[in-house]
C-alpha cells in the first residue's frame, strides 16, 4: 500500500478562471435555510456562507491520489441479498463480512494501512484544519466550501477507524478524551471551534445548502452509508460526484426497499429531515424519484408508508474489522489432484469479499448493467464548461 505525505494548507492557489461575479449572485441561502442556521449553536455561524465569494480554490490532489489506493470499489447495488456464507475447511467459524449488504458500498483497504500512512491521515486533517486559519472558507464560492467540509469530514472518520482499527462496527468506536461515539465527538477544531463529524453535516452543511444531495458526500465508516468516493472532492467536481453518489445510493438495497405497503429506506435520510424533508413522506418520495431506477420507482408506486430504519453498521472495510488465522495444514485441490494451500499474504476472509465482488460484478456485465463511466473528450472541451453550482 503506498503511502501519502504530509502537504502545507493544501497548496492553496487563486484561480483567475472562476469567474466570481458570475456565481455572487446565485449564493444568498434562501431565507428558510437562514432561518435553519440561526437556530443552529451560534458557534457555527461564522462558517455561513458569505454573500461574496473569492475566486481562491483548493488542492486535493493529495487526498485525490490517497483515495485512489485504498478505496475498493464494489460496484453498483444488484438490488438483492448476499448469500449465506459458509466456514472455511477447518473451522466451524465464519469471518468476514456475513451481512446481506456485504456486496454494497466502497470499501476501505484499512486492514492493510501501515503505520506511516495512519500518521499521514492524521497530519493531513490538521492541515486541513489550518487552511481554515489561512483562508476564510466561508468566503469562498460555495462548491469550494462543500468541498473542503464534505473532505474534512471523510478525512476525519477515517483516520479514526484507521487508529483504532481493528473494529466492527465504526459507530460504536469511543474516542479517546471525549468518551463520546466517533460521529459525536468533537475532535475536530476549526477556526477555533471544536466539531463532530455529525456537527459538520448538521450544524455547518445542512442548515446552509438546500440541495439534499449533500448529504451523499458524507462517508460513516460502515457499509450502510453513502459509499466513500474514489475521488476527492474539488470545486469543480462536486456537483457530479454527489449526482454519482446520490444514485448509487438511492437505488441500494440498503438505502431502499419495501415490506408490504411501507417502502423502507435508510436511517441517514431521518437526520436529514428536518433540513430537506420536512413535509414527511412527501418530500422524501420526491426526492429518492429522482434518482430511482425502474425497480425503486416500482416501489415508490406500490407503497403509502415510508419509515426510515435501513442501516448496516458493519465496517466498510474487506475483512469486517477481524482477523482470519492461517490454516497451512488445510488445502484444497485443483483440477489435476495437486494440493493448493491458502497464500498466507491474503487473508481468506478479504480474498472471498473480493471473489464475491468480482463475481458480483461479472453478473452485472452478463446483465449488461453499466459498471463504470466513460467520459470522452474533445477538442471542444479545452476549457470546460463552468460547474454546476450546488446550492
Amino acid at each position: 500500500m503506498r503511502t501519502f505525505h504530509r502537504t502545507t494548507a493544501l497548496g492553496i492557489y487563486a484561480a483567475s478562471l472562476l469567474a466570481t461575479s458570475t456565481l455572487a449572485s446565485a449564493q444568498q441561502p434562501s431565507a428558510t435555510l437562514a432561518l435553519q442556521a440561526s437556530a443552529s449553536d451560534a458557534r457555527f455561524a461564522r462558517f455561513a456562507p458569505s454573500g461574496q465569494p473569492s475566486a481562491t480554490r483548493l488542492d486535493y490532489s493529495l487526498w485525490n491520489e490517497a483515495l485512489n489506493y485504498f478505496v475498493f470499489s464494489m460496484g453498483a447495488s444488484l438490488r438483492e441479498r448476499a448469500p449465506s456464507v459458509q466456514p472455511n475447511l477447518g473451522t466451524r467459524r465464519v469471518y468476514g463480512h456475513t451481512s446481506g449488504y456485504r456486496l454494497e458500498a466502497n470499501r476501505v483497504t484499512f486492514s492493510y494501512l501501515e503505520d506511516d500512512v495512519i500518521q499521514s491521515l492524521a497530519d493531513y486533517r490538521r492541515d486541513l484544519e489550518l487552511t481554515a486559519d489561512q483562508v476564510d472558507i466561508a468566503s469562498l464560492a460555495r462548491n469550494e466550501q462543500l468541498a473542503f467540509w464534505i473532505n474534512l469530514h471523510n478525512v476525519a472518520i477515517i483516520e479514526q477507524i484507521a487508529k483504532n482499527y481493528p473494529l466492527k462496527n465504526p459507530s460504536e468506536l469511543m474516542i479517546d478524551g471525549y468518551d463520546l461515539p466517533l460521529d459525536e465527538a468533537p475532535f475536530i477544531t476549526v477556526n477555533g471551534v471544536s466539531m463532530s463529524p455529525r456537527d459538520i453535516r448538521t450544524k455547518i452543511v445542512y442548515p446552509n445548502w438546500s440541495d439534499p444531495k449533500v448529504i451523499y458526500g458524507f462517508f460513516r465508516g460502515d457499509i450502510g452509508g453513502p459509499s466513500l468516493q474514489r475521488e476527492a472532492f474539488n470545486g469543480r467536481n462536486v456537483g457530479r460526484l454527489l449526482d454519482s453518489a446520490a444514485k448509487e445510493f438511492a437505488n441500494a438495497l440498503r438505502a431502499v426497499d419495501k415490506r408490504g405497503s411501507t417502502m423502507r429506506v435508510s436511517k441517514i435520510y431521518e437526520e436529514a429531515r428536518p433540513f430537506y424533508f420536512a413535509d414527511w413522506p412527501q418530500d422524501i418520495r420526491a426526492h429518492i424519484s429522482d434518482f430511482a431506477s425502474e425497480e425503486v420507482r416500482g416501489i415508490l408506486a406500490d407503497t403509502s408508508e415510508v419509515d426510515p430504519v435501513l442501516y448496516e453498521t458493519s465496517i466498510a472495510d474487506l475483512a469486517n474489522g477481524e482477523k482470519e488465522p492461517s490454516y497451512s495444514n488445510v488445502f484444497s485441490t485443483d483440477e489435476n489432484g495437486m494440493p493448493v494451500y491458502p497464500d498466507p499474504r491474503v487473508p481468506e476472509n478479504v480474498k472471498r469479499m473480493v471473489q464475491e465482488r468480482d463475481a458480483k460484478v461479472a453478473k452485472m456485465l452478463r446483465n449488461r448493467d453499466r459498471v463504470g463511466q466513460v467520459y470522452i473528450i474533445t477538442e471542444q472541451d479545452e476549457q470546460p464548461a463552468e460547474p454546476e453550482v450546488v446550492e
